[in-house]
């Protein structure tokens, strides 16, 4: 258990933390004078969170401690995390439930596309694109939570909430154009493989009296 480790098993510890405090709406306390409501107590998590996930991959490559749990957590608990964050923002109708179906649906889709492109024993590398989507998930969940309490911040939340679908679709397009190149490429070796095999037997079943 390194660190990369303990910090993404972190960011899984992060996710029910989050959902009690946006689902029920507490605590809403007095810290020296200053009213700290909810919606701050889940904007801070839910960047702790994300620090987390910046955090593991920074230690794990400069201390070369990159890890088969490693690679298996990091993406479940990314995925763990944004699909409860906005699961929540939608029990309390703070986002509409389609946008969240789009952002959650775009998980599944590369997740499938993985596990399929790892059976085949290829490599789907990770999306630039995929990236500034996580940025943009943070961003907008971050905005909405604060928007409950703050209408002038309404707005600026359904523009990132709109950039989040937006870029959920390209870089599920994306991920599904490299996939299907890896595949493509796999499917005509093969087929060259097995077209060689039948140029090499036939000359000695021709030979075979």
């Amino acid at each position: 258990m390194n660190l990369p480790n303990s910090l993404t098993i972190l960011r899984i510890f992060f996710v029910p933390l989050l959902v009690v405090v946006l689902l029920t709406g507490e605590p809403n306390i007095d810290l020296w004078g200053l009213s700290v409501h909810f919606e701050i107590w889940g904007v801070l998590i839910l960047l702790a969170a994300a620090a987390t996930d910046a955090a593991d991959g920074y230690f794990a490559r400069k201390r070369g401690e990159i890890t088969t749990l490693g690679i298996l957590l990091d993406p479940i608990a990314d995925k763990l995390l944004i699909s409860a964050a906005f699961i929540s923002l939608v029990a309390v109708d703070l986002v509409p439930a389609w946008m969240v179906v789009i952002i959650i649906g775009r998980e599944f889709i590369v997740l499938g596309l993985r596990n399929i492109a790892s059976a085949e024993g290829l490599i789907i590398p990770a999306s630039p694109l995929g990236k500034t989507k996580m940025v943009l998930q943070v961003l907008a969940g971050c905005a909405v939570i604060l928007g409950a309490r703050h209408a002038g911040l309404k707005p600026w939340a359904m523009a990132l909430l709109w950039l989040v679908v937006l870029s959920a679709v390209a870089s599920a397009v994306h991920y599904f154009l490299m996939f299907w190149n890896q595949v493509d490429v796999r499917v005509k070796q093969r087929r060259g493989r097995l077209l060689i095999v039948e140029e090499q037997k036939k000359p000695q079943d021709a030979a075979t009296p």
